[in-house]
Parts: C-alpha cells; structure tokens; sequence
C-alpha cells in the first residue's frame, strides 16, 4: 500500500506550519511501494476461493470487490505479492494501480489526475451552481469531516438540493411535498468516478431545466439531493499527488496507523449492523470504535434522516409500506454491478420484488449486474449507508459499483476520458432510480 506519513498541526500559540497533513496538489509525495492488482488463487488450502477471500481479509489484505469464478482480486505491493506467493498461493499480475496521466498535461485549478476535481473543486462548482441557478439550486451544510471536528483544516459536507424552487421546497423536513432522491458519492476517496459523475449529475439537471422534458419533469416534481464528496479529508489526501493519487479509502481519523492505513471505513461504519469484526485498525474495512463513530457518518445520518420520512418497522424483515417516497444511491466502484438492500445478509429484504424490479430498471441503463448480499462480491458489507437507509427508514438504497476491473478504464484510478462512457451508461440508471422516488413500492412485496 502507499505509505505517506502526515502530521498534525502544532496549536500552540502559534500559527507556524511544521508539516503538512497532504502535499497541495501537484505536489509529487514521497516514494512508496507502488501497489498494483493481483488475481490469487489457491489450488490445495482453500477449497473455495470465498474462503480465500476470507482468509485474505482477515489477514489485513485489500480484498476487492468482483465475482469470485477464478480468482480472489488484491491491491498490493509487489513485497505482500511475494509473501503470498511464499505461502505456496498463486499470484498473478492484473495490472498497474495508475494509468499514465500525459506529461503535456497541465492541472487546472482544483484538478488532479487528468481532469478530477478535487474537494476545493466540488466546493466551488457547488457555489458556483446556486449562484447561477438561484431559482433551482440550494447548497446546505449537513456535517462536517473529522479534521474539522479537530480544528486541525478539513471540510464542511455539502449538499446540494436541485428542483423548480417553490415555497417550502429544500428544506430539512420529512413534511415536505415533493419525494426525494439523493446521490452520494466518494466515501470511499479513491474512487475517483463517483466524485465526477456527481459532478456531472449536477450540471446536467440545473442545465437541462426546460430543455429537457424528462429533466424538466423531475425537477417540477421531484426533489433532487446530490452530496458530491463525502469523505472530503479522504479526498484531500487522495488528490496531494496529481499525477499518482494515493490510494486513500477512509476518512483521515488518526488511529496510530501510517500512510493508507489511517482512518475508518465509512461505509462500514453506519448505526444499522455495524459489525466489530470488519477489519482491525489499520485494515481498510476497519469499522470504527463504535457504530456512527465518524462525524461524517453522522453527518450524513442526521440529514438523511431529517428529509425522509421512516415507514419501516425496526425489526429487519418488516417490510416498508406501499406509502413510501424516496429513493437513495450511493456510488462506488468498481465491478459494474447494481447492489440493492440486503448488503450485510444473503436473506431476502422484505421488499425485495419492489426493490430487484428498480434495481433491474438501472440495470437496463448501465447494463450491470444486479446483486444482493454477497453476490458478486468478496464479502458482505455490514454498516454500510445502503443497508441503513432502508434498514432503519424503509427507503430503497443502491449502490452502482461504477467501471470495469481491468483495461484502462477499470479499477479505482481509471484515465478521465472514462468519464464520458461512464456517465452515458449511468445517466439513465440516475433518471430511473429518481423517477422511482415517487412511488418505489407499488406491490409492497
């Protein structure tokens, strides 16, 4: 894994610097081993390669997500390749973390890696966007990132909320008229594409009002959440190198651990089956000290809380009712997959018809799988924002794995020019998951 070392700012009456939590962006960062994707198999100890996954998990391994049919896919150096080699496994190299980035390449401002936008960059294309679109557009403060919480820089979380404004739309209630559909995108930092197309998603709708019937419908309609970055601490470190971004997954809680060891997953995080067992400190499935640990996770709670009404029982296989609005989508990658609720179970949700037929509707778009559980996965994902949201709300939430595993488009860092292909493929997926806002459980079944 990249190893960076960070530093906290010294508060001791003075304001002077003695190291920077992440170089600026542009900035080469110290060198590291270069990790890279590997494929591992297991011939005579494991049986299954759901087993290796297991064992490679819980050995402090970055397990990826992809279908389990012939290997277990790793990010590694190529020192924890050997050992794993030595172990008597079969390693073979899928390809580079990195995609070269032009040497004619000049970042613009608040850019990185060919095009990305860093945190600074989502936050000025979010002001930008309600100052230009005052009668469509609304920006809310609903959290803030750990280093924030420490005094120590870090960020606001930003939402924006997008619709034909009318009097009490946009507001932090569950009284409001209109249903809702909100975006999230980038908690896990690395994964760069989830950051854009939120990015994108924005510009679209404000752009496309009254051009667009389908746009015009849903913003008449429909009110329309976007958090674009998530996890903004994370991005931060992600984006100090322009050229090679640091594989940074968590958020920056400082936890002892160095380089991307730091932080907590928060997508294993969340109130709803948080589970101790996910990962050690330094693992990058660490779970946190307790359940909603993070500030940003409740953050993003307390939000999703305040704008969507609960129509669930508590207990996990009540169903929600038929008079359910909303609907919720969190983006990662990568895999091309569409996840629907349960992430932490095999078990089927109590919606399930109604869920699976929403999730197939995406599917038809972006032409991805569709999975529950652990399908198509290495493990399952407890305390994940999916599983909350529907667990303990009653609203349908999804995940988009976005991307492929290989080629130059595939993995965490895949070239910008991807964008285009990714946002072709996903726009409808978007569309069909917001207009589901409305009524997303028309069988209750």
């Amino acid at each position: 894994m990249p190893m960076l070392s960070f530093r906290r700012f010294l508060a001791a009456g003075t304001a002077t610097l003695l190291a920077l939590l992440v170089a600026p962006p542009g900035r080469a960062t110290a060198a590291a081993p270069e990790p890279a994707y590997y494929d591992v198999t297991s011939t005579s100890t494991f049986t299954t390669t759901a087993g290796l996954a297991a064992d490679l998990t819980r050995r402090g391994y970055d397990v990826l997500e992809g279908p389990l049919t012939r290997a277990v896919p790793i990010l590694a150096t190529a020192a924890e390749a050997q050992r794993l080699r030595a172990r008597g496994l079969s390693v073979r190299y899928a390809g580079p973390l990195h995609q070269p980035v032009a040497t004619t390449w000049l970042a613009a401002a608040n850019t990185y890696y060919g095009g990305y936008h860093t945190t600074a960059g989502h936050e000025a294309h979010n002001q930008a966007v309600v100052a230009a679109h005052p009668d469509t557009a609304v920006l809310r403060t609903i959290g803030q990132s750990w280093l924030k919480t420490q005094g120590t820089g870090g960020h606001d979380i930003q939402a924006l909320c997008i619709t034909k404004i009318r009097a009490g739309d946009c507001a932090t209630t569950t009284t409001g008229t209109k249903p809702k559909f909100t975006l999230m995108a980038q908690m896990h930092a690395r994964e760069l594409a989830t950051g854009e197309l939120a990015y994108m998603w924005i510009d679209y709708l404000v752009n496309n009002y009254g051009k667009v019937a389908a746009v015009t419908t849903l913003m008449d309609t429909t009110e329309l959440w976007v958090i674009p970055i998530a996890n903004p601490d994370g991005v931060d470190i992600v984006s100090s190198n322009s050229t090679r971004p640091i594989s940074q997954r968590k958020n920056a809680h400082t936890n002892g651990c160095s380089g991307t060891g730091k932080g907590v997953d928060l997508n294993r995080n969340s109130s709803y089956h948080w589970d101790v067992n996910q990962g050690t400190r330094c693992s990058e499935t660490y779970p946190g000290a307790s359940a909603a640990s993070e500030p940003e996770t409740r953050g993003i709670q307390s939000f999703l809380s305040s704008i969507y009404r609960d129509t669930k029982p508590a207990a996990d296989f009540s169903p929600a009712t038929t008079g359910t609005t909303g609907t919720f989508l969190t983006l990662h990658s990568y895999s091309e997959l569409n996840i629907f609720p349960y992430g932490w179970t095999n078990n089927l949700a109590p919606n399930n018809a109604d869920l699976r037929t929403i999730a197939n509707a995406m599917a038809k778009a972006n032409k991805y799988d569709v999975v529950h559980g652990d399908g198509g996965l290495n493990y399952f994902a407890p305390g994940a924002t999916d599983d909350w949201i529907y667990g303990t709300l009653g609203v349908p939430g999804y995940t988009i794995e976005v991307g492929p595993s290989g080629s130059s488009c595939g993995g965490f860092f895949p070239q910008y020019s991807c964008m285009s292909t990714f946002w072709n493929l996903n726009l409808p997926a978007f569309m069909a998951l917001a207009t589901a806002a409305a009524r997303p459980y028309p069988t209750g079944k």
